[in-house]
């Protein structure tokens, strides 16, 4: 049985560090996210947190709280056919609900913890690549993460997600540490 590993934690936190290295142990991955910045690239405007929030907003009106887990669902059930899955951002505790309730045990969420001070330096030294195509690691201001971590906590329930997460890593030193206790997570999950 192919398993679904989600990542969830706030800007900054490592999220795409922790999926990065469930790919290089070979999971597929997919970004629960992608979909409001190819939107964002489809209507011709900047990746900034001004425009990626009306669209997130928009498609959460539309199809509601778990929108991104629901408009990723058959990318996912695809993936699954061939293997082992990581989701990068998992974000609405009614997205975690979608998930757990479609892929039961096959489902894992992963929640990684920085707090603000460190997510904010990491995120305001953060340069935009050219080839980073997906925008996964833009840059943000301390005032729009700010913003950022106040409307994810407040507006798409992501304090749930994380709390309810099967493990938990806390990502405040180094990146060899931090790939030691995702080590640690990922040989648990072999057990599965």
């Amino acid at each position: 049985m192919y398993k679904l590993v989600c990542i969830a934690g706030l800007p900054g936190s490592g999220k795409s560090t922790a999926s990065d290295f469930f790919v290089e142990k070979g999971f597929q991955y997919l970004r629960f996210g992608q979909i409001v910045l190819d939107e964002v690239k489809k209507r011709g405007l900047t990746p900034t947190e001004g425009n990626e929030r009306p669209i997130r907003e928009e498609f959460r009106k539309k199809y509601g709280m778990a929108a991104m887990a629901i408009l990723n669902l058959p990318k996912f059930k695809s993936l699954l056919k061939k293997g082992d899955v990581i989701g990068d951002g998992l974000y609405s505790f009614e997205e975690y609900k979608v998930l757990k309730n479609e892929f039961r045990k096959s489902f894992i969420a992963i929640a990684v913890y920085s707090p603000p001070a460190i997510r904010y330096k990491r995120l305001t030294t953060r340069k935009l690549l050219k080839s980073d195509t997906n925008l996964r690691d833009r840059p943000m201001t301390v005032k729009e993460a700010q913003s950022r971590d106040f409307a994810e906590i407040e507006n798409l329930n992501k304090g749930g997600t994380i709390a309810m997460a099967d493990y938990t890593v806390v990502n405040t030193k180094d990146i060899e540490y931090f790939r030691r206790e995702l080590n640690e997570i990922y040989k648990e999950i072999q057990k599965i």
